[in-house]
């Protein structure tokens, strides 16, 4: 593993143990040329999945840009970052194990918009907002009411 600090490619692991939902392995490494620590995670790639956009265009299907999206829903929440991780790591793993080379970015969406819709409201309407692409207040309105109708149900 190369050293993010000075590059050099040797690196040496001090500490490896699982993560809290168990899904990649946390790795505490130390650069044997400068001295530097940092912190690396493994997780299992069980396929390479092809993410069909509209338009479509193919892309990679990457974790970290999940998690981007899902963060920025999230943004100022008070949600905890292992629940996230749990609902990131459940809808790769659902990605990977569907035994389809290529899935449609709206399938995606969709495993994001119904775990968020389940762990907070406010994420749910904003991950909506850009996924369903709003363009007036009136869509926010009427999205929103629709949430509320679902809770009280």
């Amino acid at each position: 593993m190369r050293c993010p600090f000075c590059a050099h490619d040797d690196t040496q692991v001090k500490d490896s143990r699982p993560t809290e939902d168990n899904a990649s392995i946390r790795r505490r490494r130390q650069c044997s040329s400068c001295g530097a620590r940092f912190t690396t995670f493994e997780r299992v790639q069980l396929r390479e999945v092809v993410v069909v956009k509209s338009g479509d265009k193919r892309e990679p299907f990457e974790r970290s840009k999940l998690e981007q999206s899902v963060a920025l829903a999230c943004r100022k929440r008070s949600i905890d970052q292992e629940r996230l991780d749990q609902l990131i790591s459940g809808i790769q793993r659902q990605v990977e194990t569907s035994g389809e080379a290529e899935v449609p970015s709206s399938h995606i969406g969709e495993l994001v918009m119904e775990g968020l819709r389940q762990i907070d409201s406010v994420a749910y309407i904003r991950f909506a907002s850009v996924y369903r692409d709003f363009s007036e207040a009136r869509d926010f309105e009427e999205f929103a009411s629709t949430v509320q109708q679902a809770a009280k149900d």
